[in-house]
């Protein structure tokens, strides 16, 4: 018997959900309730990425492998090490009579669950990828249950660029709520120039923050960030730093959202935050303990939010937002297509980004 959140899926320890599971039955029958996928390319999650690329000395034969060997054993892809994996685009195959999912066969989508929860197989030994990217084409078979959650990709955008957006797309949606509880505040995004960071300073704005500003670690990402309008003002700090990051963003903030994929940066938020104010953490590599105690040694009267990922709509919130916002677009294009888009330049054109091979062809 299925189960709609996957527990049938479960192979060890027994009695814990998909996420929490050391071991996956990734087998292709798709039971009542689920949905087979024919998986395109997946889309590792930042903080993964980074702790495999640096463990490996950036050797991508040696990332490759690692990554295919967790799939193997696990069933899924789910870092041991940050506790995170990714998602995934595809190819529906299989829709079972009683799934919830609006799916049919055919449908091109995007999972926006983990993939620490989704039962994956992968069986072209990763040859099409060199392990120097975030994203993995591949060829292989995914499920998902009744209580997942998948978003058809849309026809307008190019796939990499989408599943790039919809990865991250939980960030802008919660943090435009959480700004649309202030009156007019001021925010900080930690790691702006990333994904989920140019994301949250548009969804920001569009809320109505006072301030923006933008957080980065370099002059070259701070050049990135000014080029594409979405803060009005960018810094250089390493949020690892505390004191240092709190100097840099100077007068305390209402919303610090962070977007970075290190360890280490909980007490520089905390620090940054004024009183009663919000916390978002966003990263994986985050350690809520590290933040909830970090904030009670320091007398922190801030509220912690952990983004989970979801929140209704995010993800034709988070596509609209790279549609209609050029800087958005274009800090996205920059990362995809270094080579193919200038900074600050990337207005959606007939629904492409200038400079995307969409665009280009």
């Amino acid at each position: 018997m299925t189960s709609a959140i996957g527990l049938h899926r479960v192979i060890e320890p027994a009695g814990v959900l998909p996420q929490a599971a050391s071991r996956l039955d990734a087998s292709p029958a798709v039971g009542r309730d689920e949905v087979r996928v024919a998986v395109e390319r997946l889309n590792l999650d930042a903080a993964s990425f980074r702790q495999l690329s640096e463990k490996h000395g950036g050797d991508g034969d040696a990332v490759r492998a690692e990554v295919l060997e967790i799939i193997t054993s696990r069933g899924k892809m789910h870092n041991p090490v940050t506790g995170s994996g990714g998602m995934l685009i595809g190819t529906v195959q299989e829709v079972g009579p009683d799934s919830p999912l609006g799916l049919v066969p055919g449908d091109r989508v995007a999972t926006l669950v983990s993939l620490t929860l989704t039962p994956l197989v992968v069986g072209d030994g990763l040859v099409g990828w060199d392990g120097l990217t975030e994203q993995v084409p591949c060829s292989g078979h995914a499920i998902l249950f009744g209580r997942s959650v998948a978003a058809v990709l849309p026809a307008d955008l190019d796939a990499a660029l989408a599943l790039a957006v919809l990865d991250v797309c939980g960030a802008p949606a919660l943090t435009a709520r959480v700004v649309a509880g202030y009156e007019r505040p001021r925010v900080a995004v930690l790691g702006g120039a990333g994904k989920s960071g140019c994301l949250s300073l548009a969804a920001a704005r569009r809320a109505g923050a006072a301030l923006t500003v933008g957080v980065v670690p370099d002059e070259r990402e701070a050049g990135l960030l000014r080029g594409s309008g979405l803060a009005d003002r960018v810094v250089v700090a390493d949020a690892r730093d505390p004191v240092g990051l709190a100097a840099a963003v100077g007068e305390p903030v209402d919303v610090v959202v962070v977007c970075v994929d290190v360890p280490g940066c909980e007490h520089g938020a905390v620090l940054a935050a004024a009183a009663g104010g919000t916390v978002v953490f966003f990263s994986m590599a985050t350690s809520f303990s590290a933040a909830a105690l970090g904030a009670e040694g320091l007398a922190a009267d801030v509220t912690m939010l952990i983004g989970n990922g979801y929140v209704p709509g995010h993800a034709g919130y988070a596509l609209e937002l790279v549609r209609t916002v050029p800087g958005v677009a274009g800090l996205f294009g920059r990362r995809l297509w270094p080579d193919r888009v200038p900074v600050g330049f990337g207005a959606p054109v007939g629904g492409c980004v200038v400079g995307s091979p969409a665009a280009s062809d």
